[in-house]
């Protein structure tokens, strides 16, 4: 891992409550010769659906989720499923001690989904794992990508990409209670932005960040999250649902559309206020961030704080998201 890289982990080492599940034994593809990436065809008509977990390595919860329905041999009832375990090389460098280290091995494999960026010179594991699973992604009709946050406690977001598009979806799956429209990430594209944007095509993706890293219901989200999503789809049955940790749906769900992204531009940056997830400033006008010269203000009334980074600042690195809510 690259020094800066390495540098941009917080010192504290948080309460690490998850066990990462011994994936090796889901190394051979199935339907596939790609590794770690599992085709279930139902052989009947049907969406091509993928789920997918570790883009960042360190992330247990969506293992948990995908290990749980691998091994209870889950075959869909319609369409075709690709379960993918992504960044595995990192993954396999987890440390309960040292659990930032290994989100990445060279790069975040969730900023690299630009075609100009897989079909380019460069070189890294990340690249080259996601070189592997682009064809995946990019004949999937709807897609789940399962990850985790970094503050203690902080509730589940479901993030729909930068149009409306996909919120249909996310709406459909009643889980979680809050949804993100926003501008995506000036280090690059996600996964989920890669052609599923497009207004010409039916094509829908979220995210959902599950809750914090290493916490207990971050798994029981991620798995609930993933049979609310193949239930949408008719994949599975009721009995499926039933048999698996499950959570209440939650009365309704809101939506914050994001109108800024804060980006560091160096190490220097630093937020003015106590942050966190979901944090609602009611001022217009309140002093946020400052990175050299440039300082951040909340650009309206009510300002909702969208995952404050608690890593220090790296050139183009995503500090924080500014949005509002719309319902």
């Amino acid at each position: 891992m690259t020094p800066a890289l390495l540098e941009s982990f917080p010192a504290f080492n948080p309460d690490v409550r998850l066990q990462p599940p011994p994936l090796e034994r889901w190394r051979r593809g199935t339907g596939t010769d790609v590794a770690f990436v599992h085709v279930l065809d139902s052989g009947r008509p049907g969406p091509v659906a993928m789920v997918v977990a570790l883009v960042h390595g360190n992330e247990l919860c969506g293992a948990i989720a995908l290990d749980g329905l691998l091994g209870r041999s889950l075959k869909p009832l319609r369409g075709r499923l690709v379960l993918a375990f992504a960044n595995v090389e990192a993954y396999g460098r987890f440390n309960a001690l040292t659990p930032f280290a290994s989100r990445c091995v060279d790069e975040d494999m969730n900023r690299v989904w630009d075609e100009a960026v897989l079909r380019g010179p460069r070189d890294s594991v990340e690249l080259r794992r996601a070189r592997e699973l682009a064809p995946f992604v990019d004949a999937a009709d709807v897609l789940l990508d399962l990850h985790s946050m970094q503050e203690p406690g902080a509730p589940a977001l479901t993030i729909c990409g930068m149009t409306d598009k996909s919120v249909p979806l996310a709406r459909a799956l009643g889980q979680p209670e809050t949804l993100l429209v926003d501008t995506g990430h000036a280090a690059g594209l996600r996964m989920i932005d890669r052609g599923f944007s497009d207004p010409r095509s039916p094509r829908q993706a979220v995210l959902v960040e599950c809750g914090a890293h290493w916490e207990p219901a971050s798994a029981t989200m991620a798995t609930d999250v993933t049979l609310r999503f193949l239930r949408h789809l008719g994949m599975i049955d009721d009995a499926w649902m039933a048999a698996s940790p499950r959570l209440p749906t939650p009365a309704r769900q809101r939506l914050v559309r994001v109108g800024e992204g804060v980006t560091a531009a160096s190490p220097d940056f630093r937020f003015l206020l106590p942050t966190h997830h979901l944090k609602l400033i009611p001022a217009a006008g309140t002093p946020l961030a400052e990175d050299g010269a440039r300082r951040w203000v909340t650009p309206h009334d009510d300002c909702v704080l969208i995952m404050p980074s608690r890593r220090a600042g790296v050139a183009g690195q995503t500090m924080v998201r500014l949005g509002r809510y719309e319902d």
